[in-house]
């Protein structure tokens, strides 16, 4: 799999990927990273990408011209990968596709994207809210490309035109796209075949719906706090069963608005009615 990030500072996102079970990801060549800096595609004595905003307002806004640039820099390398990848890299389709990104334009961009099934990911506090399963949707793609916007954003008339996805990672403001976008590709790395172990997928909160029930490891004692008995039974299911009571509580407790649609099975019906004989009447909403 293949991530393009566009971004400001390219070595912020390079340097937080290139660690841990990211950093060996890419090291095994299970993924690519390919970072583009916007500023390169400025072109005035400073590298200036951004600019006052039209009708006035505090801070600075990222222009159309260089993002646009870069975007359209990345969508073509995608392009001749795909081409390579298909066998067809004659030097007359090169030749036309140098013509085609002479004479493109913004809906000339934004249907190489959708032509090629490159998703376009803004990462922006306006964005549809990250979750599991937007990540394992995202992991079935061949290419990503985020575009890290900094200041009050980008201007509009680019991110119209070319962005698939508009993503947040929560209701707060950051300095700017690059932790956010960290965040997404971190979340969706992990899921590529042997970055990590099928099982610890399986396992992962919000997998079944559900928060991951407590862990724990060596020393079987901690200042005074043993690990429950059940897990040192060797009772595989009684282990399974506890394992899944925790996972409820825990929801309970901790996220309740993940429970409101769920269908329970029989079994998790019965872990809540011993929930509710065990716990407060605050879980049950008595």
């Amino acid at each position: 799999m293949r991530f393009h990030v566009l971004t400001l500072f390219p070595q912020m996102i390079e340097q937080g990927l290139s660690e841990s079970i990211t950093g060996r990801a890419l090291k095994q060549n299970i993924i690519s990273l390919n970072t583009v800096n916007i500023r390169d595609f400025a072109h005035n004595k400073h590298n200036k990408v951004d600019d006052y905003t039209y009708g006035g307002g505090a801070g600075m806004l990222m222009q159309a011209e260089p993002v646009y640039q870069a975007v359209r820099s990345v969508v073509s390398q995608i392009n001749k990968c795909n081409q390579v990848h298909s066998g067809d890299n004659s030097e007359k389709n090169i030749a036309d596709e140098n013509i085609l990104y002479e004479n493109t334009s913004y809906k000339n961009t934004a249907e190489e994207i959708k032509n090629h099934n490159a998703r376009l990911i803004y990462v922006t506090p306006q964005g549809s809210v990250f979750n599991q399963q937007m990540a394992k949707e995202f992991a079935k793609e061949e290419d990503l490309i985020f575009l890290c916007g900094h200041y009050e954003g980008i201007d509009e008339r680019v991110l119209e035109e070319t962005v698939t996805d508009y993503v947040s990672i929560g209701d707060y403001v950051l300095t700017g796209g690059e932790p956010a976008a960290m965040v997404v590709c971190d979340a969706v790395i992990r899921l590529q075949d042997g970055v990590i172990l099928e099982q610890s997928h399986a396992d992962d909160s919000f997998s079944d719906g559900l928060l991951e029930h407590p862990q724990y490891t060596k020393p079987a004692q901690f200042e005074g706090m043993g690990v429950p008995d059940v897990l040192l039974s060797g009772h595989h299911a009684n282990i399974r069963r506890w394992r899944l009571k925790q996972s409820l509580e825990r929801t309970l407790q901790r996220r309740p608005d993940l429970l409101e649609e769920r269908a329970f099975s029989e079994e998790e019906l019965s872990l809540i009615d011993e929930l509710c004989l065990e716990r407060s009447k605050n879980i049950c909403g008595e």
